[in-house]
C-alpha cells in the first residue's frame, strides 16, 4: 500500500539518476532549491503528477502499466545545455528514450500534462536555475562541469516522489521499466 506523507501537497515522476550526485550534488545543492529538500538528481517524466491527495494504489498500478515494457537503458550526460540565460543543465543521450517515457504516461494521465502545458518538455537534468542563484553561479557551474562529463547511467525504473513548495520530498513508490 502506497504512503503519501500528511504533509505532502505535490508529487512528481521522476527518473533518478544516483551516478550523477559524485559530479552534481554539491552544485545542486547550492543552485536547485529541490536537492536540499530531498529530490536527489534526476530526469523529470511528468511533473506536476497527480495531486498527492489523490495518489493511492490504483494511481500507482496505473504508473506501472504505463511504464511495463519500456525496457532498461543505459544513457550517457554528456554536453551542459541552457535553457536561455536561466537554467543550466545536463543533456541526456538519448534524449528520445526520456521522451517517450514521458510520452506514455501521460497518456495514462492525460489530466496532468508535462509542466502544466507551460512549455514542451525536454528530458534535461537540472543543475541549477537563476531564481535560486545568479547567472554568475550558473556559468561557474557549467565550466565545473563541462570537463567530469560524461556520466553514465543505468535507467531501470520511474520513481515516484511526495512533497510540497516547503517540505521534504521522499520516494513513495517505484515503476520498473522492465
Amino acid at each position: 500500500m502506497v504512503e503519501v506523507p500528511a504533509d505532502a501537497t505535490h508529487t512528481a515522476a521522476l527518473v533518478l539518476v544516483p551516478e550523477a550526485e559524485p559530479v552534481v550534488g554539491a552544485l545542486r545543492e547550492r543552485l536547485d532549491p529541490s536537492a536540499p529538500q530531498g529530490v536527489p538528481a534526476h530526469v523529470t517524466v511528468l511533473f506536476p503528477f497527480v495531486p498527492a491527495a489523490d495518489v493511492d494504489d490504483a494511481t500507482v498500478d496505473r504508473l506501472r502499466r504505463a511504464v511495463a515494457g519500456t525496457g532498461r537503458f543505459r544513457c550517457t550526460f554528456d554536453a551542459v545545455r541552457w535553457f536561455g540565460d536561466d537554467f543550466v543543465w545536463l543533456a541526456p543521450t538519448p534524449e528520445a528514450t526520456f521522451a517517450a517515457l514521458t510520452e506514455r504516461v501521460h497518456r495514462a494521465f492525460p489530466d496532468h500534462p508535462p509542466y502544466e502545458g507551460e512549455h514542451e518538455p525536454v528530458p534535461h537534468l537540472t543543475v541549477g536555475y537563476r531564481r535560486h542563484s545568479s547567472l554568475q553561479a550558473l556559468q561557474r557551474a557549467a565550466e565545473e562541469l563541462a570537463p567530469r562529463l560524461p556520466v553514465g547511467a543505468e535507467i531501470d525504473r520511474v520513481h515516484l516522489l511526495a512533497g510540497s513548495a516547503e517540505g521534504r520530498w521522499r520516494v513513495i513508490a517505484e515503476a520498473p521499466l522492465d
